[in-house]
């Protein structure tokens, strides 16, 4: 039940209106005692009296003085009571879902965390957002199942700056069979990352001298050592990682497009390449790899900007067979238009260009 309509209901307990007064001085820091009563449907006194409950209970409820002042909650709150609205429930639900697929199975790592939270929603809010878990069908593709413990540990060596000695599965060469083989490296670990529903590791190997990014789903084991160390000032885990993921497939990318790189980043995310200014800033070069060149084609075609393919053959054939497929989405089938190639938005090295 929203806060603001609690003056609807009467059937309240004293409790109930105690923790909704703590969840609205949460929301509203320096929230007035009027004010307070006004959100929870009780006078200004019954608000001050209800704040003092919350003191007697040791939470640490602050009064600010002076015109803007109000209560706040102080230092030394340990895991406060959450609250959800039934919509502030389903959304989260939702947006977790929607940004990692695997969410909907309770043994994934963020399944097992979403699993607690509807497990202590109220009855009535957990019989609306529930069902939302439940029908949604799980990915086809289920992403690679990571330890909580390794990722865990992963984390806490994050957060102190603890180097780790790290066990990693790598693809074993010719002449140690086909499976896989397990190499020890020491890394200073940076940052834990989830994205596209895997779970990386972004780290300086002391053993390559070198940044790599980590599967954490190859770490066989992480044994943290004495040495220390600092993160650099300016690291973006999230721009490093899709900077990463764009880089070392099997066909390479190299593509002047007519627009600046900051138009261009609204159409291309950071994961399909490196964008930079080209001449005098007016063009973007986007350099990149592709195992898939079909659909970074595809994917090419949905920006609304002249663009030209200038190497990788491949990505050129692929372009203009896109080209021919939509021109002929596009043909006149009375057989009266003109000639299907005039007005091509194809170049003649496999670009696109607008007619």
């Amino acid at each position: 039940m929203p806060v603001d309509r609690l003056s609807e209901s009467r059937e309240i307990s004293p409790t109930a209106r105690a923790l909704l007064a703590l969840e609205a001085i949460q929301n509203v820091p320096g929230i007035t005692a009027q004010r307070l009563g006004e959100r929870l449907g009780v006078t200004e006194r019954a608000a001050r009296r209800y704040v003092a409950i919350l003191r007697e209970a040791g939470l640490p409820i602050e009064s600010v003085s002076g015109p803007y002042g109000g209560y706040q909650v102080g230092r030394g709150l340990r895991l406060p009571p959450l609250t959800f609205s039934a919509a502030e429930a389903a959304g989260l639900v939702m947006a977790v879902i929607e940004g990692h697929a695997g969410a909907v199975d309770p043994a994934d790592l963020v399944g097992g965390a979403l699993a607690k939270i509807l497990r202590v929603l109220p009855a009535r809010v957990s019989a609306i957002v529930r069902p939302i878990r439940d029908v949604t069908p799980p990915p086809s593709s289920a992403p690679p199942q990571v330890s909580p413990e390794l990722t865990t540990a992963l984390f806490e060596a994050c957060g102190a700056g603890r180097r780790l000695r790290l066990g990693y599965r790598l693809r074993s060469r010719s002449g140690e069979g086909h499976g896989w083989v397990v190499r020890e490296m020491e890394v200073d670990p940076w940052a834990v990352i989830l994205r596209h529903s895997r779970w990386y590791l972004l780290c300086w190997s002391h053993t390559r001298d070198a940044q790599r990014v980590l599967r954490v789903d190859r770490i066989a084991s992480a044994e943290p050592l004495l040495d220390s160390f600092t993160p650099p000032a300016d690291l973006d885990p999230l721009r490093v990682l899709e900077e990463h993921l764009s880089q070392g497939w099997t066909y390479p990318v190299d593509v002047l497009i007519d627009a600046p790189p900051d138009e261009v980043a609204h159409w291309l995310p950071r994961s399909l390449g490196l964008l930079t200014p080209s001449g005098d800033g007016t063009r973007t070069r986007l350099v990149a790899s592709t195992d898939e060149p079909d659909w970074y084609a595809s994917r090419l075609a949905m920006m609304p900007f002249a663009f030209q393919v200038t190497q990788s053959a491949q990505l050129r054939d692929a372009v203009a067979a896109l080209g021919l497929r939509l021109l002929a989405a596009s043909a006149d089938v009375t057989g009266q238009g003109t000639d299907s190639t005039a007005g091509s938005g194809v170049t003649a090295n496999g670009g696109l260009r607008r007619p």
